[in-house]
């Protein structure tokens, strides 16, 4: 950058400026990568939670199943789940963290009304049934937190990234382009101070030569 740039006094104040501003955007950028770091760590916990929450459900879940369909016939079982609704509505909205955009998911609230009669229909199935809402209850949030997680992860690398590219490239090329006009500046005033030097001594000498003369033009007068 330096064989481009105009050994100026403002160029070297426009440089010290963008130097400032370099310095200050990966002084923020740090920071925000910091505090991302942090929430990251947190959703890490939320994740292994809920990681195990499900694991916890989903056994729960097909014990049962396995229960209601010894005790009420596999036939049984699955024409009722048939009868269940096979869409969910889920809530989806998007939030902000340190300006990264993420899913954020309300649990849906399952009904406890069946569209079947309960009439005929074994205890074991209907339990097998609730747990299956707790398990997929269970998912939507793995999702959800997972999601989260990894977009955060995905900004924190995104953000040291740029920290890396100000602190490594941008930085040290507005360095080298000081240290160049500062060189030449320097190197332009001493060859003012030399060469005003040579003028100041010309001049001296000058005035000594007509003083000179004017003594000895006065000596010859008299």
């Amino acid at each position: 950058m330096a064989g481009q740039i105009s050994p100026t006094r403002t160029a070297l104040l426009a440089s010290k400026a963008q130097k400032k501003l370099a310095s200050d955007g990966a002084d923020l950028l740090k920071r925000k990568r910091d505090a991302l770091i942090g929430e990251f760590f947190a959703l890490v916990r939320d994740a292994l939670a809920a990681r195990e929450e499900l694991s916890s459900v989903s056994k729960g879940a097909y014990l049962s199943l396995f229960t209601a369909k010894a005790w009420d016939s596999p036939e049984a079982v699955e024409s009722l789940a048939l009868a269940r609704p096979s869409e969910l509505q889920v809530d989806l909205q998007v939030e902000s963290v340190y300006g990264v955009k993420v899913p954020k998911i309300d649990l849906p609230k399952f009904s406890t009304d069946v569209p079947f009669s309960p009439i005929g229909v074994g205890a074991r199935t209907m339990s097998a049934a609730q747990d299956f809402q707790k398990v997929l209850a269970a998912i939507i949030k793995v999702a959800a937190t997972e999601t989260k997680l990894r977009r955060i992860g995905e900004e924190i690398k995104k953000t040291s990234r740029r920290v890396n590219a100000l602190e490594q490239i941008v930085i040290p090329g507005v360095e080298d382009d000081i240290r160049f006009i500062r060189g030449v500046l320097d190197q332009r005033e001493r060859e003012e101070s030399f060469r005003l030097k040579k003028i100041k001594a010309k001049l001296e000498r000058e005035e000594e030569n007509a003083q000179k003369e004017a003594r000895e033009a006065q000596q010859a007068a008299d």
